[in-house]
């Protein structure tokens, strides 16, 4: 299943909380990359927060997966998750009447 995860950050975050943590985050999202878990990252164009597409079985795995994020561990950001579905609009295309 496809998850959308949109980061949220912490009020209490500061940018020297950040800065602490930012290279065990990027080793950490890099493994759940080659782990074909994340399949997609970005940052918003809007704001500074990250947007990533994951690969599993359900929202409860991708929190589990998320929950593993330094930035998560230290309290400085939290995602929302949203599951994805196909989209089965084209089929109206083929409706016949």
């Amino acid at each position: 299943m496809k998850v959308l995860a949109l980061e949220r950050e912490a009020p209490q975050a500061t940018a020297e909380a950040f800065r602490r943590h930012l290279r065990a985050e990027a080793r950490q999202v890099w493994a759940l990359v080659q782990q074909g878990v994340v399949r997609e990252i970005y940052f918003r164009a809007d704001q500074h927060t990250a947007v990533l597409v994951l690969e599993c079985d359900d929202a409860a795995a991708a929190r589990a997966i998320l929950d593993t994020l330094p930035l998560v561990q230290a309290g400085l950001i939290d995602f929302e998750i949203i599951a994805l579905a196909p989209y089965d609009g084209f089929a109206r295309l083929f409706e016949t009447g």
